[in-house]
């Protein structure tokens, strides 16, 4: 069973406090591509996201986001007492020198003066981690299903392509026909007609012709080709992830019908090697999305 690299989950809680949202995409990459959108109170828990995502969906560019309402309010501005102290000692030995009297004014300059509020923040505490990783399992799992479904419409569409090569794979067979024999005989009529029949060394012209047919002889490529197909199936609906190995394999597959074009040397047969890579793209861009 294959798995698509695209998915979508999302879990959500409402507690007395906030409402806590988790959100999870998944698009195709070579590797793990995490990307975090965390409030300022997990910041510290990020590592152990980054884990949690790692183990559950392996790779892909995933975007992650876990969302608090109302976190503002709960950011309280604090006085600094000693800055203020200090400052206003400060301040009221000036006003003193220069006679000045006035304590509750001075009072509102020092509030404006630099480090005389401090925000204090509330830390993460270990109920609240509990409800976030909760949830975020919660968004994994919802995700991982969201690739499964997509992996078994991929699958189809895999198994569609795999079995309209084979097919013209096998009316190659049948368009290929006498092929050799009419490459010999269009050798021969060509030769005699530029040098003349009796200038031939029929022995040395049938050495050469074995040869040069033999370079144009696609059963063996039609073999492989027949095996890299099976392997692909076989392998596609095997336990575990295999993205990259279909990869490899639907390359393996090209350079057979790749082959084949260069030997085949006949407009039907060409037109069949068309069709085959014009499947064989289909499944190439599929693969690059499994994981």
């Amino acid at each position: 069973m294959i798995r698509s690299m695209t998915g979508y989950g999302k879990a959500m809680l409402e507690t007395p406090q906030r409402k806590i949202t988790v959100e999870i995409k998944s698009l195709n990459s070579k590797q793990a591509d995490i990307n975090t959108r965390l409030p300022w109170i997990c910041k510290e828990k990020e590592l152990d996201i980054r884990n949690l995502v790692i183990r559950k969906l392996e790779r892909g560019k995933i975007d992650l986001s876990v969302s608090f309402d109302a976190m503002e309010s709960e950011q309280v501005p604090v006085i600094n007492r000693n800055n203020v102290k200090s400052y206003f000692s400060q301040l009221k030995e000036i006003s003193g020198e220069l006679g000045i009297s006035d304590d509750a004014g001075l009072l509102a300059i020092v509030m404006r003066l630099p480090e005389t509020l401090r925000t204090e923040k509330a830390e993460l505490s270990d109920e609240e981690w509990t409800r976030i990783s909760g949830l975020t399992d919660e968004a994994l799992t919802m995700t991982d299903l969201y690739r499964l479904e997509e992996g078994k419409a991929m699958e189809k569409d895999l198994c569609k392509s795999v079995a309209a090569i084979l097919s013209y794979l096998e009316n190659l067979g049948a368009v290929e026909g006498d092929r050799i024999s009419r490459m010999r005989e269009k050798l021969t009529t060509s030769l005699a007609e530029a040098v003349g029949s009796e200038n031939v060394d029929r022995n040395r012209f049938e050495q050469e012709l074995i040869f040069y047919l033999e370079k144009l002889d696609i059963n063996e490529e039609k073999v492989r080709l027949r095996k890299h197909c099976d392997y692909f199936l076989e392998t596609m609906k095997g336990e575990g992830n295999h993205g990259k190995m279909l990869n490899f394999i639907s390359q393996e597959m090209g350079r057979e019908i790749n082959t084949i074009g260069s030997k085949a040397n006949d407009a039907a047969m060409q037109k069949l090697v068309v069709m085959m890579k014009d499947e064989l793209e289909k499944i190439k861009e599929l693969t690059l999305n499994i994981l």
